[in-house]
């Protein structure tokens, strides 16, 4: 399946967008024209721990986190937070966060944004960066 372009929309599978890290990071922004927000699609294997801890205090971005499969867990200024299918997770800039897969795989959508400032796509998640 290929993507489809229609005025106003954009539809992709999710497992043919272009992606880095070997897979695991789906460029859905770039891929769907997303031009307001970071989105991202996270498949990581059970077990999985290489997920950087890290912050937006320098950027101020929140970040929401919904488990599409699987469950995880994260590790927020350290508490351990559970999602699974169901449950939805805001992070704030200044809060240090480290995803937890557990014993299974899990695949995730990755929103953020900072408030009251122009999202502009990293240079890193825009689709060149995965050629």
């Amino acid at each position: 399946m290929s993507s489809t372009t229609m005025s106003g929309y954009t539809v992709k599978a999710i497992d043919e967008m272009a992606a880095l890290h070997g897979g695991s990071v789906k460029l859905a922004g770039a891929e769907l024209g997303v031009e307001s927000f970071g989105i991202q699609v996270l498949d990581f294997p059970a077990g999985f721990d290489h997920y950087p801890e890290h912050d937006h205090a320098d950027d101020g971005q929140e970040e929401v986190y919904i488990v599409m499969r699987g469950r995880a867990e994260f590790e927020i200024d350290g508490e351990r937070v559970a999602i699974d299918p169901g449950r939805v997770l805001r992070v704030g800039p200044n809060s240090r966060r480290k995803l937890l897969p557990g014993d299974q795989n899990v695949r995730l959508l990755a929103l953020g944004c900072t408030p009251r400032k122009s999202y502009e796509r990293p240079q890193d998640f825009r689709l060149a960066a995965a050629s």
